[in-house]
This record gives structure tokens, C-alpha cells and sequence, in this order.
């Protein structure tokens, strides 16, 4: 890649690193860009609910926050596992599980957040919210996973991250698509 950052990459370059033979962008850096991208999803969704609905301005300013909470992590979970490669220290542990543990905890309130916009914005856009809500539910689930495969037995985060996962496919499954034809 050109950038020494995802966020900056092209997306083309984004996806050919995915393929390539080195150990990131993995699971946790794309699950981040697609959680940054459903977050992104809602916001522009709920900018286009009615005006008179009261929650418009707060939903969208959650959702950019949400994105921005998730973009920094596809460069943070490249460098951990990176690190946890080098060097499989407890300290390159914790931030393998730590990472991802926050993807699920974002990823459920995106996905929440999502499905409010799919059932009270504008119908016009419903699909697009839903888009969220189903992207930011994948995430929860992978995120879950990773958490479930990188952290020590017996870890609570690994029951947290799996009702955070079951929580935004919950909301994935609340989000209504309206029919505008």
C-alpha cells in the first residue's frame, strides 16, 4: 500500500492488501473499515429522515461519532497482531483481544442505532440504514469470534462480546425496510 494508514489508503489499495501475504489487514482491520462504513450508512440515512423527526440531529451526530470511534481501530488492530507476531507477550495478548472486544461493543451500538433510522427516518433510505445495521452485526459477530479466539479462557470480555454480537443481530433483525414503490 501507498499509506502507511488504512484510512488514508485508496480502496483499491485497501483491497489488495487484504490478499496479500502479510498478516494485515486481517479479520480486525476489515472488520473495523466495514464497521466505520455501517456507521457511515446510518449517518447518511438519518440526514435524510424528516425534518420533524426530534431524534434526527442526535442520531446523526452518534453515528459520526460511532465511525469515528471504529476507524482508528483497523490501524490499531494491524499494529497489535503485528506486534502479537513479533512478540507473544501478554501485554501483545490484551491488545489482540482488547481491540476487537471494542469493535463488538461499537458494532451493537451501530447497529441499534441503524435500526432506529431503518424504522423511524425516511423510508426512501430504509435500505441503506438496514445496510448499517446488517454490516455493523456482521462485525459484532466477527469481533465476537476474535475476542472468543485470542483471549484466555474463562475471560468475562468473551461472554460480553458474544451478547454484544447477539444484541446488533437482534437490531439487524428489527430493521424494517419500507417498500417505496
Amino acid at each position: 500500500m501507498g499509506s502507511s494508514s488504512f484510512l488514508d489508503a485508496s480502496v483499491k489499495e485497501f483491497l489488495d492488501a487484504v490478499p496479500a501475504r502479510t498478516p494485515a489487514p486481517g479479520g480486525g482491520a476489515v472488520a473495523a473499515v466495514a464497521l466505520a462504513l455501517a456507521a457511515g450508512l446510518t449517518g447518511m440515512a438519518a440526514r435524510f429522515a424528516p425534518d420533524d423527526w426530534k431524534r434526527r440531529a442526535e442520531v446523526v451526530g452518534l453515528a459520526e461519532e460511532l465511525r469515528a470511534r471504529a476507524e482508528p481501530l483497523a490501524d490499531a488492530d494491524a499494529e497489535a497482531y503485528g506486534a502479537f507476531m513479533a512478540a507473544r507477550t501478554a501485554e501483545n495478548v490484551e491488545r489482540i483481544v482488547a481491540i476487537p472486544f471494542e469493535l463488538a461493543e461499537i458494532a451493537a451500538e451501530v447497529a441499534e442505532l441503524a435500526a432506529a433510522v431503518a424504522n423511524e427516518g425516511n423510508p426512501n433510505v430504509s435500505g441503506d440504514a438496514a445496510a448499517g445495521a446488517d454490516l455493523a452485526a456482521a462485525v459484532a459477530s466477527i469481533a465476537a469470534r476474535l475476542v472468543e479466539i485470542n483471549a484466555p479462557a474463562g475471560d468475562a470480555r468473551i461472554r460480553e462480546a458474544r451478547t454484544w454480537a447477539a444484541r446488533a443481530a437482534t437490531a439487524a433483525g428489527r430493521a424494517a425496510v419500507s417498500d417505496v414503490s
